[in-house]
């Protein structure tokens, strides 16, 4: 049998948020961790449940607490393949944060993150559609003034503006590098670009990495901090079919997690978004993404 995970209250409740929060306290002595894991920092998951600016298909509001359910189900635990047990207060569990649709949401996201940094905890936030990545690294940057992002995903989501919305879900990367908000931006996964979205990657020196030059030896190397952004229509719809713009021709689950597993660099940050409740089957698409949080985490500790 399992020992029980018991929750107590933890104080001073961040901003804007709703629900439990709560650390998982295990009253039992096992051995929770790789000697080189940080434990100078925590990871705080975060829902983000937005997609006010979705195109074509809305619905990735509905998916932090399908993802949560996927994470803390009895079908698995929280035990990272590297060997971190995320169930030891490693993994702080905020709730989601509530607020309207429309653009305040996006303010308090930029708050929440903020706090959470504060706090001295590593966000890692789940989606909720692309656009919330804007205000997160708006946050991020005031604590990390020389910033790198990774990004997987099927689309480059750099459009100056899509269907006369500069915030769209398509656009989060051109307003990113607009605001100077990352020194670097390497992209992973893409397979969808057209004229324009080349010349916004031409203009803001991105550094894309397209599915039909893919090799499963990429090793990346950041000299200053990373932020992972994960859009889970990055992967192959075989693996993640529970999203709203599925493309075909895109990395493995086990690709993806490679890439994650072998950079070099210290990650501050991720998000996980884009996962579509509406569009999963029997829930494999937050199975998925519940991995992804937790290998993801154990890469945000080790580093």
């Amino acid at each position: 049998m399992s020992p029980p995970n018991l929750e107590r209250p933890v104080q001073n409740r961040p901003f804007g948020f709703s629900g439990v929060i709560s650390e998982r306290v295990d009253y039992f002595p096992v051995f929770r961790m790789k000697p080189e894991t940080n434990t100078d920092h925590r990871v705080a998951l975060i829902g983000l449940p937005f997609d006010a600016n979705s195109s074509f298909m809305k619905g990735a509001a509905a998916a932090p607490p399908l993802i949560r359910e996927a994470l803390y189900s009895d079908a698995g635990h929280l035990w990272t393949e590297s060997g971190i047990d995320l169930g030891g207060g490693l993994l702080i569990d905020t709730g989601d944060l509530e607020g309207d649709i429309g653009g305040a949401m996006l303010a308090r996201i930029k708050l929440a993150i903020t706090d959470l940094l504060q706090r001295d905890q590593l966000p890692l936030s789940l989606g909720g559609d692309h656009a919330v990545t804007v205000p997160i690294m708006r946050a991020m940057a005031s604590q990390y003034p020389v910033l790198n992002i990774l990004h997987f995903d099927a689309h480059a989501d750099i459009y100056d503006e899509y269907e006369g919305n500069r915030y769209s879900h398509a656009c989060p990367f051109a307003r990113i590098m607009e605001e100077g908000l990352a020194q670097r931006l390497v992209q992973v996964g893409i397979r969808t670009l057209n004229r324009h979205q080349r010349e916004q990657i031409k203009r803001f020196g991105v550094e894309v990495i397209e599915m039909k030059d893919w090799r499963d030896d990429l090793n990346l190397d950041f000299d200053s901090p990373v932020y992972i952004s994960f859009d889970i229509d990055g992967l192959d719809p075989s693996c993640a079919p529970g999203v709203s713009h599925r493309e075909p021709g895109g990395l493995s689950t086990r690709q993806a997690l490679n890439v994650i597993r072998r950079l070099k660099g210290k990650v501050v940050g991720a998000d996980i978004v884009e996962y579509n409740p509406l569009a999963d089957f029997q829930n494999s698409t937050a199975m998925v993404c519940a991995k992804l949080v937790k290998e993801i985490a154990a890469r945000m500790l080790e580093s």
